[in-house]
């Protein structure tokens, strides 16, 4: 398996770009050990991977984030990822676990100590390359569930949020999030200019606008894009750009990430 990683990163184009690949060939292995621990059964893949890798968003993606789905008493965080660090030290990988349960939402960094000088990726033997997990142990309620197989490096059955809820979690952000992630501006645009995409759940939004404290109204079919698009108006489009462009695999797309193409797709 390390064989087949390092060939990877020789065939990509630029060191920023094998960083990402590496986190991504280590997030599609984490969640095919996750998902045979049988993690997958109480927690629902979301966020921007879970576009990544399910339907192909053209940006890499830094985190897995989840959602508890079903009762406190099968869900077992420190097991699941337990079995994750075994498998990876069974292959030779130096590694190292950092779990934190002390907030509802629930966090883990899975640390490799070495591999991105092994992969010639840096001069510091000792540097430490990591993948981030977030669990929601008390997400909003509404959310719609499907479960999808995919395949790239290996072949994944993963309980996610369907399209809807996909779209409601990322306005959310929007809306909710304290700074400018252009991450989220890309994403929005997306989802955006495919018109087969659906329209938002707005039951889970509501919900989770709710959960967060939301003093603005009441979001409908009628007005979502409206609000959406008062806050996209105040944006600072550099920062914007600043934060998405080392994410993207085709470096003309941010040309056409802009305010105005943004605002006419949501008006």
């Amino acid at each position: 398996m390390k064989e087949y990683l390092a060939d990877l990163v020789q065939a990509s184009p630029s060191p920023l770009q094998s960083r990402n690949i590496v986190r991504e060939y280590f997030q599609y292995r984490i969640l095919g050990v996750l998902q045979r621990a049988g993690a997958m059964i109480p927690l629902a893949f979301h966020g921007g991977t879970a576009l990544r890798l399910l339907f192909s968003l053209p940006r890499h993606s830094e985190d897995l984030d989840f959602t508890l789905e079903v009762a406190q008493d099968l869900y077992d965080l420190e097991a699941y990822l337990g079995v994750v660090t075994s498998e990876f030290k069974n292959e030779g990988y130096r590694t190292e676990l950092k779990i934190s349960r002390e907030k509802v939402v629930n966090s883990a960094f899975i640390r490799f100590i070495g591999l991105l000088h092994e992969l010639g990726l840096s001069g510091h033997p000792d540097e430490v390359f990591s993948v981030k997990l977030e669990v929601d142990t008390n997400p909003p309620k509404g959310a719609g569930l499907e479960t999808t197989v995919v395949r790239k490096h290996i072949t994944l059955q993963l309980q996610h949020h369907d399209r809807a809820s996909l779209l409601s979690g990322k306005i959310h952000a929007i809306l909710q999030r304290e700074f400018t992630k252009g991450r989220d501006l890309f994403d929005l645009m997306w989802y955006l200019s495919d018109r087969e995409w659906p329209e938002p759940n707005l039951v889970l939004l509501n919900n989770a606008l709710t959960q967060a404290g939301w003093s603005g109204p009441l979001l409908a079919a009628d007005n979502w894009r409206d609000v959406l698009g008062d806050v996209v108006e105040d944006l600072n489009w550099r920062d914007v750009h600043n934060d998405v462009q080392p994410f993207i695999e085709n470096p003309d797309e941010l040309q056409i990430l802009t305010k105005e193409n943004v605002l006419g797709l949501l008006r």
